[in-house]
């Protein structure tokens, strides 16, 4: 079943289709380097639930202005002066749109500017790719704010960077950039120029999958990563009995079997 995206309803995002089923998602609140309220998180849902069923074949997040995301928006927190119980909620609706993000099926792939902290940060790891440009700076300084992470940062991040890293960013504030972001998992492109036209490049390519193995990919892999290696390994077995049979594929395998399809080779 195929349904509609109305991009009129979004008001903290802004959205753009292109004609090769890629979509752009701009996190527009520039004035607040695009920090995260609790409306934008409610649109981010929105989107990434219905992206699947709508026919979005790869998305690029990215933020407007000279910044990704800046995290949490604190001046909302401290105006709205929430009780536990109410923060403990927000953290859960958090947690539901990343993880539409991450376990959705469509290619996500997020274009990195300025800051990339916080709850930015949290944001960007829900991402399968992460394309970086040389302005980009990554950090969790929940620490100094006399704060703690709620958007699934001890889960995903510390998955890239590795528990100690994690800890020490957020104890010190500790802020990684270039290269060492890099290196670290935070990133997996870094670019001289603008990190959304190569994140656009990306995703065009993702695009150009077909939308079963994609789907495999963005959702299988992270399923897998959270069973016991014997559950994970049947599952594999179960998602590639489906994936690699499907007659879309037929096409793919023909061209491979003549030859006229293209072949891997080492980058030049």
């Amino acid at each position: 079943m195929t349904i509609q995206i109305d991009i009129s309803r979004y008001k903290n995002l802004a959205i753009e289709a292109h004609d090769d089923g890629v979509w752009v998602v701009t996190l527009n609140r520039p004035a607040k380097r695009n920090a995260l309220d609790i409306d934008t998180i409610e649109e981010l849902i929105e989107f990434f639930s219905a992206a699947p069923r709508a026919g979005v074949r790869a998305v690029v997040l990215a933020g407007s202005g000279d910044h990704f995301c800046a995290g949490l928006d604190l001046i909302e927190h401290h105006d709205q002066d929430r009780s536990p119980a109410d923060f403990m909620h927000v953290c859960l609706r958090w947690h539901e749109a990343f993880n539409k993000m991450e376990y959705g099926g469509v290619p996500v792939i997020a274009a990195l500017q300025g800051a990339v902290v916080g709850g930015g940060l949290e944001l960007a790891s829900s991402a399968h790719i992460r394309v970086m440009d040389q302005t980009a700076y990554f950090a969790l300084p929940e620490g100094q704010r006399g704060l703690f992470t709620g958007g699934g940062a001890t889960i995903r991040v510390t998955d890239l960077v590795g528990k100690s890293r994690m800890i020490d960013m957020m104890l010190t504030g500790r802020v990684y950039q270039g290269q060492e972001a890099v290196e670290l998992g935070l990133a997996q492109y870094i670019v001289e120029g603008s990190s959304f036209d190569a994140a656009l490049e990306v995703a065009r390519k993702a695009a150009r999958n077909l939308p079963l193995s994609n789907f495999a990919i963005c959702s299988a892999v992270s399923h897998m990563q959270n069973m016991s290696a014997m559950d994970a390994a049947y599952a594999e077995a179960v998602v590639a009995g489906i994936v690699n049979t499907q007659p879309d594929a037929r096409a793919r395998l023909a061209a491979f079997a003549d030859k006229s399809a293209a072949r891997v080779r080492p980058n030049t």
